[in-house]
């Protein structure tokens, strides 16, 4: 299997797991905050629904410059939801066009003239488009604890649900 398939591969099942995560998402509460230096429930939902697709865009390019401009706070669920699910296409038509040839190239990160990374897609791929969704996600999932929405299972059973207990029933 390809680097850029296996990559795919792996990114569509987390997908499946966020999409879950982000249906749990009350838009009631969309303002609720943690701590007052926290994001929003609703800005970290869209910033974990939105990402994968913006970052994996930036791998199409060999830099990418940073203006500091602030997302948008979402207004519902199904925006979130939609955004999560643009994303997902997103990616996979990023990652097809750069490619396993691509995946060794340098991508750049920079605001103003000053360079603040500088990898190789793949490492873009794996630690940004995935490992930083990932942490989002599970930072997503103490919000919903938090406010008492009952948090789907991740990687295993959650204390709401274990799809494991059906098995071994």
């Amino acid at each position: 299997m390809s680097v850029t398939a296996a990559f795919i591969q792996e990114f569509e099942q987390e997908a499946k797991t966020t999409r879950r995560v982000l249906e749990r998402v009350p838009a009631d509460k969309l303002a609720w905050k943690p701590h007052p230096k926290s994001m929003s429930l609703g800005e970290l939902a869209l910033h974990v629904a939105a990402s994968p697709g913006v970052i994996a865009g930036w791998c199409t390019q060999a830099e990418t410059s940073f203006t500091g401009e602030k997302s948008p706070a979402p207004t519902s669920t199904d925006e979130i939801l939609n955004a999560h699910d643009c994303g997902v296409k997103t990616v996979r038509d990023s990652l097809t066009q750069v490619g396993d040839a691509g995946m060794g190239t340098m991508w750049t990160a920079k605001a103003g003239d000053a360079t603040l990374m500088k990898m190789p897609k793949q490492a873009l791929v794996r630690a940004i488009v995935l490992n930083h969704w990932i942490h989002h996600r599970g930072q997503l999932s103490v919000y919903l604890r938090l406010i008492d929405v009952p948090v789907p299972s991740i990687y295993g059973p959650s204390a709401d649900e274990n799809p494991f207990a059906a098995a071994t029933a």
